[in-house]
């Protein structure tokens, strides 16, 4: 189940900042500053933060500043707030709060400004920023971290989501002084006497808005068309060494900087005053609708997705124990060949994407696994036993409990990895971490939708790409949403594209079986002969009821009604594995409503007739029969000049061939031989049903670390707060000790015995700086309680509990300031 962060209060609008006098100096101080609700918080948004539990608040906000944590936070981020982030990275910095507004929704009265929300949603996506400390500061001073700025922020060779290219600054540096008074006396700006002065010079022209529309009025027209192609991006352009006059004269005044021998780029000053001050386009505070496309019936959703999962249960079970006797092998690389997964298409009469799905939920499921052995191949595993033994609603909320958390994407299948293999099914490649959240949040867009409604595709993917529109992350979301929508139908859990009810129990995880039992139909005890040599079974059969009649006939087509035809091969099937033909006629009567058909009675007893009058042996092999006629038209028959067949008696016939293929060539002459053993007795051809050691279902993986528990968060909330006091407690300056600022206290053992003694009898705290039996070093703020046989025991703050540690591993102890004791 997941785990649910703790009551905690609405994060801090944007409104509500600190003061400019207090405002926080360092995402450290940032982080000091909030209380515990908030820090529990940014560590359930970002759990990757606590592994392990970081020491004090530096090195938290160290942590949360490292790359791959920034990565990880920008992934989980909505589009208004990754939009948000992105217009910080090219703001100033530190940004003022009207400023970050008439960049996303321009001024007070412009056009669009905030006529879409944003203005009135960019509080939210703020504290968003801020709670997922990838924002710090009040509202005169935003700063972005630097990581995520360093990411977000334009460069030549990743261009900015905004498509906002460079600043002046930026794009003059290593620019020649002489060439950038050339640029400024050409704006029509004054002379200055160094570079500097001359680049502030310029940005003040292009950050005017009067001063700037006056320059653009002078521009030819074709001038402004050069500006309107690069204005949104990208803003990089390609001239000649002899551009253009409308590229030569935005050129002069630095309308277009140089960015390279061939290259020109827009500075960012110049796009945002072509744009009217805006950083994106178009931007999207608000989440697009997923409102119901149609709505059916409870009732007829619940029906319809009933009937699929009764039959994904019927193809489940039809696959898993059509690997029973000889399954597939395994490949070298791991995973199912080709030309075996076209043969579970053939077994399933499914496609092969459908057949590459079952496959992977049975193996989900714990269902298949590979045998382990030398010649390794799959087959069933003992669990599978027990699954076909449960009723049938339990049998269907273990697969789709199983299916909702697998990692594991059969979409896949067939697809290209990085280096151009093909990806198979069961093969190691196919996990993809995202899944369980897609299928979760998607069932839960459907759960949110009427009873009974459901949604346009598109309309779904439009939702999930604005909750995680990151490029790549979004299109693998797609995808996965795809398959998801097209599983969960043939799986059951949604009936004509609606979540049915038992779909909502399992999203709750509430036990689905209650409610899907009553709309399965009771097991039936018969089936209905008919002239065509053909059975009809009229629902679903009783277990042993549909095991004899698996091997006595073929399935011929599924469905509500599934047929079976009886051949002379099944019917040989039959009495291959010992039954009779009065076995047969027997159990036929007994089942069949509906009287014997004549044919198939005539079937059953000219097979029978023929069966077992040839006897295959171990010579290497022979085949005898009290015919000799039929052993002559064996010998003349050019089809068995294969087996290497020739007479040793008058009712013997050697052959070079094995027996098992022997048997087999002779039953495709159209013969009914049976198998002998040594003794003569006639060999029951009843192969036992093969099972893998006791397999456990594959485990999922997980998209980065666990979403920790309430009890978890309070425990690092306050061993963060301890470790921070012992960092940040103000100590006396030791009379003969050497301390060196952001380093262990360094005191003689007689000092170190002396003070905490002193501090025990007088009840006051002391920091001291520990290493322990690792080697690992750290700093403590302890109030001794008592110091004997070369230990202090005492109240350690840091830990919040009572310890003991041994006095030759303390490097050195100093007392607190009094206003800290």
């Amino acid at each position: 189940m997941e785990a649910t962060v703790p009551e905690l209060p609405e994060p801090s609008s944007a409104a509500g900042s600190a003061t400019a006098s207090s405002a926080p100096r360092s995402l450290a101080e940032a982080l000091r500053a909030r209380d515990d609700a908030s820090l529990a918080t940014l560590l359930h948004a970002r759990p990757d933060l606590l592994g392990p539990v970081p020491g004090d608040m530096t090195q938290l906000a160290t942590r949360a500043g490292t790359r791959a944590s920034v990565v990880r936070a920008l992934d989980r981020l909505d589009r208004f707030a990754l939009q948000t982030a992105e217009a910080l990275a090219v703001a100033p910095d530190p940004c003022p709060y009207p400023v970050l507004e008439s960049l996303l929704a321009g001024e007070h009265g412009t056009t669009g400004g905030g006529d879409n929300g944003a203005r009135a949603e960019l509080p939210r996506a703020v504290a968003t920023l801020r709670d997922q400390a990838l924002v710090w500061g009040d509202d005169e001073r935003l700063r972005l971290v630097r990581t995520a700025r360093e990411l977000l922020a334009p460069s030549a060779g990743r261009p900015s989501p905004t498509g906002l290219g460079p600043t002046v600054a930026e794009a003059t540096a290593g620019m020649s002084p002489t060439r950038i008074q050339e640029i400024v006396a050409a704006a029509g700006l004054p002379a200055t006497h160094d570079p500097v002065s001359a680049v502030t010079a310029l940005t003040g022209l292009f950050t005017d808005p009067e001063r700037m529309s006056a320059l653009l009025d002078e521009a030819p027209a074709e001038a402004h068309q050069v500006l309107g192609r690069l204005v949104w991006g990208p803003p990089y352009g390609e001239v000649t060494p002899n551009p253009t006059p409308p590229v030569r004269w935005l050129r002069d005044r630095g309308l277009l900087l140089p960015a390279s021998a061939r290259t020109v780029v827009l500075p960012r000053e110049v796009a945002l005053h072509l744009r009217g001050g805006l950083a994106h386009r178009e931007t999207e505070p608000l989440a697009p609708a997923v409102p119901a496309d149609r709505e059916h019936r409870p009732q007829l959703v619940d029906a319809n997705a009933a009937g699929q999962a009764l039959a994904a249960l019927a193809t489940v079970e039809e696959l898993v124990k059509s690997w029973e006797h000889t399954g597939p092998p395994v490949l070298r690389a791991g995973g199912l060949s080709v030309r075996d997964l076209k043969r579970a298409a053939a077994t399933l009469d499914a496609t092969e994407p459908a057949a590459a799905f079952w496959i992977e939920l049975a193996y989900a499921a714990g269902l298949l696994a590979s045998d382990g052995e030398a010649d390794e191949r799959y087959a069933p595993t003992p669990a599978f036993d027990g699954w076909v033994e449960l009723p049938p609603a339990e049998r269907w909320s273990a697969l789709a409990r199983a299916w909702l958390a697998a990692t594991r994407t059969a979409g896949l299948v067939g697809d290209q990895d990085a280096k151009g293999r093909t990806l198979s099914a069961l093969g190691p490649e196919l996990d993809r971490s995202a899944a369980p959240e897609v299928r979760r949040r998607l069932l839960e867009l459907l759960a949110a939708l009427p009873e009974g409604g459901s949604a346009d595709t598109d309309t779904l993917l439009a939702r999930l790409g604005w909750e995680r529109p990151v490029r790549g992350t979004s299109a693998l979301r797609a995808h996965l949403a795809r398959w998801t929508l097209t599983e969960a139908e043939v799986l059951g859990v949604t009936g004509r594209g609606a979540l049915a009810a038992h779909g909502r129990a399992l999203l709750e995880h509430r036990d689905p079986a209650p409610l899907l039992a009553p709309l399965f139909p009771e097991p039936v005890d018969h089936v209905l002969l008919q002239a065509d040599l053909t059975a009809v079974a009229p629902g679903p059969l009783r277990r042993a009821l549909g095991d004899v009649l698996a091997v006595l006939a073929d399935v011929e087509s599924k469905g509500g009604a599934t047929v079976y035809r009886f051949t002379p091969g099944s019917v040989r099937r039959a009495l291959d594995s010992g039954q009779t033909a009065s076995d047969l006629h027997a159990f036929l009567a007994e089942h069949s409503i509906t009287p014997v058909p004549q044919p198939l009675a005539y079937l059953i007893d000219d097979v029978a007739r023929r069966h077992g009058h040839l006897r295959v042996g171990v010579a290497s092999s022979y085949v005898r029969c009290d015919d000799d006629g039929m052993l002559n038209e064996i010998l003349a028959d050019r089809r068995s000049a294969g087996l290497g067949l020739r007479r040793l008696a008058p009712t013997v016939l050697a052959a070079q061939a094995e027996p098992g293929a022997l048997l087999d060539g002779l039953r495709a002459m159209g013969y009914a031989p049976a198998a002998e053993s040594p003794t003569g007795d006639v060999v029951v051809a009843r192969a036992d049903a093969h099972r893998t050691p006791a397999r456990s279902a594959p485990v999922p993986v997980p998209d980065g670390p666990p979403v920790p528990d309430a009890t978890l968060l309070g425990a690092a909330v306050r061993a963060i707060r301890a470790g921070d006091l012992a960092a940040t407690a103000v100590r006396k300056e030791p009379a003969a000790a050497s301390v060196v600022p952001g380093e262990l206290p360094r005191t003689s053992a007689a000092e170190t015995l002396a003070t905490v003694q002193a501090a025990a009898l007088t009840g006051s705290a002391v920091w001291i700086g520990y290493v322990n039996a690792d080697g690992a070093a750290s700093q403590r703020v302890i109030a001794p309680v008592r110091v004997e046989g070369g230990f202090v025991t005492g109240y350690d703050h840091t830990a919040d509990e009572v310890r003991t540690y041994a006095l030759h591993r303390i490097t050195g102890v100093a007392e607190l300031a009094e206003e800290h004791m």
